[in-house]
This record gives C-alpha cells, sequence and structure tokens, in this order.
C-alpha cells in the first residue's frame, strides 16, 4: 500500500506541475523577427499569435509574396524560441520530481 500512496502524491506532483506550467505558458511573450526588424511578431507559450508589426517599408502591393514569406519567418523564429524556453522549463520541472529511471 505504501507504494500507492507514493504513486498518488508523484501523480499529484505531477498535475501541479503541469498546471503552474500552462499559467507560465499563457503569461509568456516571446518576440520573432524578420528582415531585419521589418516584421515582428509576439507569441505565448502556446504559440498563438498576439500581435504583428509589419513596417511600412516593406509593404509593397507589387510583392506580397516576400511579406507573407517574412511573417512566416518571423512566426518560425519566435515559435523556435518558445521551444527553447519551454524546453528549459521542462527539464528544471522535471528534475524535480526524481523519478527512478528518469533523471
Amino acid at each position: 500500500m505504501r507504494n500507492m500512496a507514493e504513486m498518488q502524491k508523484m501523480l499529484k506532483a505531477a498535475k501541479e506541475m503541469q498546471d503552474r506550467l500552462q499559467k507560465e505558458l499563457a503569461g509568456m511573450r516571446v518576440e520573432g523577427t524578420s528582415g531585419g526588424g521589418m516584421v515582428t511578431v509576439v507569441l505565448d507559450g502556446h504559440k498563438a499569435l498576439l500581435s504583428i508589426r509589419i513596417e511600412k517599408e516593406v509593404v509593397n502591393k507589387d510583392d506580397v509574396d516576400m511579406l507573407q514569406d517574412l511573417v512566416v519567418a518571423a512566426w518560425n523564429d519566435a515559435a523556435a524560441k518558445v521551444d527553447g524556453a519551454l524546453g528549459q522549463k521542462l527539464g528544471t520541472l522535471g528534475a524535480g520530481l526524481k523519478i527512478p529511471g528518469m533523471f
């Protein structure tokens, strides 16, 4: 029975960590840029697009494809930063669980 109680404690701790991480992700703000700062996007930790800023100089009705590429590149830049931050957070949070054979 002792092992069952320990397992329940571990599962409760994991759930609390998951809840805390979800709150942190919702509050996270990560900026990505492209075109030397001509396009900037801001994502939260769930990679939801919160804002986008496009400098007037990059807007050209005859070259919409370039603007689209810059927006995608800025989003990808921000998404990679979210992934990096999440990897760091998971590394530190996961170490606190002390699951045998995992850490």
